[in-house]
């Protein structure tokens, strides 16, 4: 059975949580449509960006989230050493002339190759690295050169 877990990005800090760090330090108010609402010690409170882990460990045996960053380091194909962005993709439903709709994709995580914006649901994780992630190292999605 897969693990559950989460982490989420405060945007107002520029800081990474864990979910051990969210439930120690902050109470959630709330959460909605990938969005985690903590109240904080002043009396407001803050929105969150959450990130599900995948399930899934890198090479070095790093968890990998949504929203990280990840370097494929699989050399026997033309992708080989290309950096790709791991995200979730809902289910996609396609309706055909007569109406009727039918699920082309199931949900899941996927990863989508930066600089070619082509998606794919596999990708040996063996061969995957953790190089970071979309908010604290947005340089990686423009400074790398694509293969």
């Amino acid at each position: 059975m897969r693990e559950i877990k989460f982490r989420a990005w405060d945007e107002e800090k520029k800081r990474m949580f864990d979910g051990d760090a969210i439930e120690e330090h902050d109470l959630i108010t709330g959460l909605s449509y990938g969005k985690l609402f903590v109240a904080t010690e002043d009396p407001d409170w803050r929105e969150m960006t959450v990130m599900q882990f995948t399930g899934l460990h890198d090479k070095n045996g790093r968890e990998i989230y949504e929203g990280d960053l990840v370097r494929n380091h699989r050399r026997v194909s033309v992708y080989g050493d290309e950096i790709l962005k791991v995200i979730y993709q809902e289910a996609v439903i396609t309706e055909s002339p007569d109406g009727v709709r039918w699920t082309s994709e199931k949900p899941g995580f996927r990863f989508i190759r930066i600089g070619k914006g082509m998606i794919t649901a596999f990708v040996p994780h063996e061969d995957l690295e953790v190089i970071g992630n979309i908010y604290e190292n947005p340089e990686l999605l423009q400074s790398e050169k694509r293969v």
